[in-house]
Parts: structure tokens; sequence; C-alpha cells
């Protein structure tokens, strides 16, 4: 069991009739019902909304000012700078700004700090150095939107500034021509679910004033940049990403998209928004992660086919480099804390440990322990920290409350970054450690499947291959995660190696073939025979042309009897 929480359903389904009415099969009645879609014109709405979803551009504010400065930029031939994250969100975003500027023949570059020696966001070294190829206006993507001090700095050098952004806001907006932000106090409901891509594409779109043109242009990367950020998959979201992901799956889309799925072996997959999180992403991040993400930027900008076949196999050897270096750190890691587990916060510090890849093993330390995590890389006397917290532990708050032991932090709930002294490491333990327990995060993360499954119908062909009008799934969004209980465990092998389990389930008379992806019997304390209840996603499998209903499972645990 790798859930000690689980939060099922008491019950079978209601499935309303208006919506079994409305061509929906009765296990994708139930989800939408849960989902608080109770009529039939409401659920036509979500599945297959169109164009009207999209929002108003110029209802974002400061945009007619974007447009008015990018317009003068244009008439009097200014060299202008497209300001970057290295994260899939910031290059989207970049490729596409930059793209749309040249079409209107503008001098345009992309420049994306190193994340190794510059760090995120705005750095006056960057603006000095931009200003001095001539640079008069830089336009920020996915960043700027705290860069007070930056864009004063700018302002000094006689550049100008438009912050495009998706970032939480502070009390004080930067002195810029414009500060493009759904996020800003003074907007409405525009826009709130955007990431930096969709921002960015919000500009193209006031500035081209045709929105259908410029999605068929760039529905691919804002796509991409949308589902690799974890933005909510609702409404104009959902919409453009449905078409971005048309556009890639019918090879309409950027030659680096498509030699990037033909690498990562993909190609003959249906493509979702999972393929795009678990294939595309981690792949285009592996470059910002290891200082190279010129090399994503021109995945994406690349008209050549060949050329982009190149790099999306130079980008894949990057992420096995970036897997290797996670493994190590993972492994040493692992040594350090010993065969206890913690019961505070874990804090790691280590000399040569890559600073792009700490975070990802924070957030595996998180989900193995349950605890949050800081993973510190020392470079002389300073280290610098990624953070990830887990339950509703706010880290942001915790590093808040340790500042005198911090040169720095900044960032959210969830996760965090921090600078700090060699020989504060031990104090910062110790003084997270007394805040984490006086300050209970409550309890684990729960399980929590939304509809029990009492009826083998619910499984049928017709209803698992139905659930596919949810899609593109994601956050806010997610694929339907079913719960069944009481169901004999007929059979159990091993697969992938021994890494993976397959499973056959007895439940109703009928059998079920199952997989479990990266656990062993002798791990979940499963045998033949056996009574359990699971937890799983239902999906067509298809294999040498036979297709079945497969359970992917998500969690198993003995069955108890229900008590009163």
């Amino acid at each position: 069991m790798k859930y000690a929480n689980w939060r099922v359903p008491a019950s079978g389904p209601e499935i309303p009739r208006s919506l079994l009415s409305a061509g929906c099969t009765p296990l994708l009645a139930g989800i939408l019902h849960l989902r608080g879609f109770s009529d039939a014109d409401r659920v036509n709405a979500f599945l297959r909304g169109g164009a009207e979803q999209l929002s108003d551009p110029l209802a974002l504010p400061d945009m007619i000012n974007a447009v008015q400065r990018l317009t003068r930029a244009i008439v009097t031939g200014e060299k202008v700078a497209v300001y970057g994250d290295y994260d899939v969100d910031g290059i989207t975003a970049a490729c596409l700004l930059a793209d749309y500027l040249r079409t209107r023949d503008l001098d345009c570059e992309i420049y994306i700090p190193d994340r190794l020696s510059e760090g995120y966001g705005l750095n006056t070294a960057a603006i000095k150095k931009l200003a001095d190829k001539g640079v008069t206006l830089i336009v920020t993507v996915d960043c700027g939107v705290t860069s007070l001090e930056e864009t004063a700095y700018a302002a000094s050098l006689g550049v100008d500034m438009i912050i495009t952004d998706h970032h939480e806001c502070r009390e004080s907006l930067p002195e810029a021509e414009a500060v493009v932000n759904p996020k800003r106090p003074d907007n409405g409901e525009a826009g709130q679910n955007l990431a930096g891509v969709g921002v960015a594409f919000k500009l193209v779109c006031a500035m081209a004033g045709d929105t259908e043109k410029m999605l068929r242009r760039y529905a691919d990367l804002v796509a991409v940049g949308t589902v690799a950020d974890v933005m909510p998959l609702l409404g104009e979201n959902r919409y453009i990403t449905a078409m971005g992901l048309k556009m890639i799956a019918e090879g309409k889309c950027r030659p680096g998209f498509r030699a990037l799925i033909w690498e990562t072996g993909v190609a003959e997959k249906k493509l979702t928004a999972s393929t795009v999180g678990f294939s595309l992403a981690p792949r285009i991040n592996a470059a910002g992660r290891l200082g190279r993400t010129r090399m994503a930027v021109r995945l994406l900008e690349t008209a050549d086919r060949r050329e982009a076949a190149e790099l999306a196999a130079e980008l894949c050897s990057q992420n096995r480099q970036r897997q290797d270096l996670e493994l190590e750190i993972w492994k040493q890691a692992r040594e350090m804390l010993g065969s206890e587990r913690p019961e505070t916060p874990i804090v790691l510090a280590a000399e040569n440990w890559h600073p792009g890849v700490i975070g990802i093993v924070a957030s595996r330390l998180t989900d193995t322990y349950s605890v949050p995590a800081v993973m510190i890389c020392l470079d002389g006397e300073n280290g610098k920290g990624s953070c990830r917290s887990t339950g509703a532990f706010n880290l942001y708050e915790a590093l808040a409350a340790c500042t005198d032991c911090l040169e720095g932090f900044g960032g959210h709930a969830m996760a965090a970054g921090l600078t700090v002294r060699r020989d504060k490491v031990d104090e910062l333990r110790r003084k997270l450690g007394e805040y984490y327990l006086a300050h209970p995060d409550g309890e684990p993360p729960a399980l929590e499947p939304e509809l029990m499954v009492d009826d083998p119908e619910l499984l049928s062909m017709e209803c698992v291959e139905s659930l596919d009008a949810l899609e593109p799934c994601g956050n806010g969004n997610p694929r339907a995660l079913l719960y069944m209980e009481d169901a004999m465990l007929d059979t159990l092998t091993p697969i992938g190696g021994g890494k993976h389990l397959r499973l056959r389930l007895v439940k109703f008379g009928r059998e079920f073939d199952c997989v479990f992806f990266s656990q062993t019997a002798p791990k979940l304390g499963a045998r033949q025979g056996q009574r359990v209840d699971v937890v799983f996603v239902p999906q067509i499998n298809e294999f040498r042309s036979r297709r079945s209903v497969q359970l992917v499972i998500t969690d198993l645990r003995p069955h108890a009897e229900r008590t009163a």
C-alpha cells in the first residue's frame, strides 16, 4: 500500500438520466455528475466547447499599452529582446513571441538566463548586455512581475520594458511601459488560469487582431507550455490545448515537436496531455536544468527537419544525463538519511550536487518520506537550495520564520529556493524542524478516487472508451480515478525485469487485467488469493491488434469489511 490514507466513496455512482439522454455512457455520466455537471447543456459546453471559450486579449490590464509600445517599435525599427525563463513554459513563450515579432519585421532576439550562473528572472548584467547590443525594448515572458529594481535599472539605460507574466504580484508593480499579468489585483476574470505562454499568446492575438489565425500558428507551443506548467485544463486552456495536441498528432506542428515525438518513442501512441507532461516536457526542461537552454530554443525555432532530428536526439541525451545525475544524488541522499524515517523536514547539503537537479530529488524525498525536503548544493562558503513540501505545511511561511539563518529565499507554499551560508545549514535544519513540530501539517496526502465501481458494465469497452471525451486531462480536469473493493487477487506476475507487476483481479464473476508500475509483490505484501481493494485508472490496452480494458493500478490494499 502506497497511501496510508484512503478516502473512498461509500456507494456506487449516481447516474443522471439527463446525461444518458445527452449521449453519455453510464461511466462518463457518473464522472461528470460528480464533477458538477448536472444538465446536458453544461456537459456539451464542457466537452465540445469551441472558440467561445477564449477570453478577449484586450481585457487584460495594460494590454493596449503593450500593443501600442510594440507597434511603435515596429514602425521605428527598434531592436527588441524577448526575455524568458529556462523552463518549458518560458521557452515556448519566448519562441512564440519572438516568431511573431519577426513576422512583423522586427529585429528580435531571445534571451534566456543561464539557470546555473544567472538564476531565475531578470538580472541587471543581462539588461546591460542587451543595452550594449542596441536593444531599446525588452519584453519579458513568464517572468518580471516582481522585478522592480531591474526595470528601473533598464530605464536608467534608456531601455523600455514590457512585462508579461502569470506569477503572483507584489504590492507594487514594476514601472514598465506595460505589465500584462492576469494575476494583477485590478484584473477581473480574464485569463486567470493562463500559463506564461498563454499570456504571450494573448499579446500576439491583440497585436494581430485575429485569434483564430494565431491559434493555427501557435496552438502547439501554447499547449506544450500550458501542460508542462501544470495549469488547469479548463475553459480556454482546455480548448487551446486540445487544438495544440491535435496539431502535433497530425504533424501540423513545429518540426522540433515532431522530431522529439519520434526520438522519445511515442510516435505510435495516442498523443495526450500526459504524453506531453511525461515524455516531451522533461526533455525540453533537461536543457534548462543542465545549462543548455539554447538547444531547446533552437529545436522549437528550426524549420529544418534534419536539424530538428539532431537536436531532439541531443535533448534526449541531455535528459538521460539529467536522470543519471538525479539517481546519483538520490542514492547519496538516501545514504545520508540512513535507515530511520525522518519525522521533521529533511535538510541535506553536499559539495558537487548539480543545482539544476536537486529540486527533483527534493520532490522524490518528499514523496517517499512524507515530510518537507531541502536539498542544498554547497559551493565555497555558500549554498543554494531547492525545497519541496507536502500536505498542508506552508513551506514559504516556514522559511520566513528562519530568515535569520538564510541569505535569501523565494517561492510559494509547496516549493521554494533559498541561499544559505555553509556554517548556517545545521541551524537551518534545527529551526526548520522546530517550526515543523510547532505547525503540524495535518493528515498525510489522501488517495481520493471519485467513483466506486459497483457494476461490471461500468468497465465495459464502451464505457472506458467514452472517457476519452474528458481529454485533454490534467490539472483541474484529471483522468477518472476509480475504486473497486473486495476483489480477489488471482495472479501476480513480475514484468519489466521485475520492476513492475501484472495482476489479474476477479470481481463480479469477471476477470480484469491490471498493471501496477514500480511495484513488486513483496513490497506490497500482496499474495495470490488475497481479497483486496484497488484504486485505478481504466484504459484501453492495444496489443497485436487486440483491444482490451486494462486497469492501471494506483494503489492496492488488503480488503477490510466496512464498519458502521
